[in-house]
């Protein structure tokens, strides 16, 4: 049976591989393993405890800049825009004509501060993804090595079984011997 404190081992029956030959992740998780402990929290608890209000901020932006209603919205912001600035809407000033550069510098802007809020979004979700994965990483280990132990049980089990059925058999076939050899 596999030792649950020993890395070494774990590390050759789980993985194939010499400890000292892991990277330094899976050598953290084998250890872990082999302890019995589990890694901290999970991926959305640990990114809220390191987040920053900025961090929080972005993203909200990314969560509102992606999603349909901003997109209706500023459709029809845009479209707004255009109707009042092509004069259709009596009564409001033409304040930006055609080819609306006020607009297009307005848009201009507004890419220029979203696209990197929602970048650093982005880059905090692959940091929550790769702790996720690490965590799904150790699952997998623990689980195949409550395989392996349960497989090596199974087959004590099965061994004491087929070892107690032959004690049985040589028992009747003795008792079998004895029947004929009173008989005869």
């Amino acid at each position: 049976m596999i030792g649950a404190a020993d890395p070494e081992t774990l590390a050759r029956e789980l993985l194939g591989r010499e400890l000292h030959e892991l990277d330094d992740e899976e050598q953290a998780v084998i250890c872990r393993v082999a302890a019995g402990t589990y890694s901290q929290l999970d991926a959305d608890e640990a990114a809220q405890i390191a987040s920053t209000f900025g961090d929080r901020l972005a993203d909200r932006v990314a969560r509102v800049g992606g999603s349909w209603g901003f997109i209706v919205f500023f459709a029809c912001v845009l479209l707004a825009w255009v109707l009042i600035n092509a004069g259709y809407v009596y009564g409001v000033p033409v304040f930006d004509r055609f080819p609306y550069i006020f607009l297009n510098l307005m848009l201009s802007m507004l890419a220029a501060m979203q696209a990197p809020v929602i970048m650093m979004s982005q880059n905090r979700q692959s940091k929550k993804d790769r702790i996720t994965a690490r965590h799904d990483y150790e699952v997998n280990l623990r689980t195949q090595l409550e395989i392996v132990r349960l497989s090596r049980k199974l087959d004590k089990m099965v061994h004491l079984a087929i070892r107690e059925a032959k004690k049985a058999e040589d028992s009747i076939q003795e008792v079998a011997q004895e029947m004929r050899n009173t008989t005869d």
